[in-house]
């Protein structure tokens, strides 16, 4: 009875309050739904966890070269699994929802890619500030991110989630060695 029109509206809704909360990790908590550059605000969270560290009293010990410099890279690690696995397990379900290929609010993966990227941030004294490193680190990823070079381009065709993931993955390893080269000579 009633409208047909409103009952469809009514379950897209539903379907929506639904699928919301498995689009949860998928979009990094929403976050691949701000624009401009989605890309660029799912590669925030990694980066504020870092400069947290960099700001709070004491917080440097986390960071690399740091004593506790562990418990940094155990972070960056479970956030690579984490958002890598969300890709993996949900990238398929994602553009069907959204419906397209490599959706732009799908942001783990560049969430992933960043948290990677960091990972090569220098646990060597270098005479610049960690926040001047981590800002790097971000530029350096998202430079890769949007250039993709060889073999990111072509990864992006491998099927659902992991052609939303490696491309980004690649970019990581990218960005990492270009931190790598940069700091090395450093190095003292």
């Amino acid at each position: 009875r009633g409208d047909p029109g409103a009952r469809r509206e009514a379950r897209n809704r539903t379907g929506d309050a639904v699928n919301r909360p498995r689009m949860a990790l998928i979009t990094t908590f929403g976050l691949g739904y701000r624009r401009p550059a989605s890309g660029t605000w799912g590669s925030l969270p990694p980066c504020v966890i870092a400069g947290v560290a960099c700001l709070i009293p004491g917080g440097e010990r986390f960071l690399p070269g740091g004593a506790n410099a562990l418990v940094f890279y155990i972070a960056m690690a479970l956030i690579v699994l984490i958002f890598s696995f969300a890709c993996i397990s949900r990238g398929d379900e994602a553009e069907m929802y959204l419906g397209k290929k490599d959706p732009g609010e799908v942001v783990a993966d560049e969430t992933a890619g960043m948290a990677l990227t960091l990972c090569a941030l220098p646990w060597f004294h270098t005479g610049v500030p960690m926040l001047a490193w981590i800002a790097l680190a971000f530029i350096f990823f998202r430079a890769m991110d949007i250039i993709k070079l060889w073999p990111a381009y072509g990864l992006q065709s491998a099927g659902g989630g992991w052609g939303i993931l490696l491309d980004d993955l690649v970019a990581g390893l990218y960005a990492a060695a270009m931190l790598i080269a940069i700091s090395l000579p450093m190095m003292g």
